[in-house]
C-alpha cells in the first residue's frame, strides 16, 4: 500500500511542478519512510522515477505539453480527457512490474 500511495501522490504532484522538482523534494521523505519502516527503498526510488516521468494529465507538468498547448489550440480539458487515463495505465503497469521484480522488505 505505501508503494502505491507513494506513486500516486508523485504523480498528482508532478502535475502541477515539474518532474524534476517532484522526484527532488519527495526522494529524501520517501527514503526516510522506508529507512523507519525497515523497507527495502529501490521499488519505491522506481516508483518516484516513473511516476515523476508520467506527466500525462496536465500541460503544466511538462515543458513539452507546454509547448503544445498553445499552438495545437488544445484545452486544458483535453490533456485531462487522454492524460488520466495513460497515467493509470502507467500507474498499474509500473506497481505491478515493481511488486514481482523486488522485494519490498529488506
Amino acid at each position: 500500500m505505501l508503494l502505491i500511495l507513494t506513486y500516486i501522490t508523485i504523480s498528482l504532484l508532478t502535475e502541477v511542478i515539474t518532474n524534476n522538482a517532484a522526484a527532488l523534494l519527495m526522494l529524501p521523505i520517501v527514503l526516510e519512510i522506508t529507512e523507519k519502516a525497515d523497507l527495502n527503498n529501490v521499488p519505491f526510488v522506481f516508483a518516484i522515477m516513473m511516476a515523476a516521468s508520467a506527466s500525462f494529465a496536465t500541460p503544466l507538468g511538462y515543458q513539452t505539453n507546454m509547448m503544445v498547448y498553445g499552438p495545437g489550440e488544445y484545452r486544458f480539458i483535453d490533456f485531462l480527457r487522454a492524460g488520466i487515463p495513460m497515467n493509470i495505465i502507467a500507474g498499474v503497469v509500473t506497481i505491478t512490474v515493481l511488486l514481482i521484480g523486488w522485494p519490498l522488505t529488506k
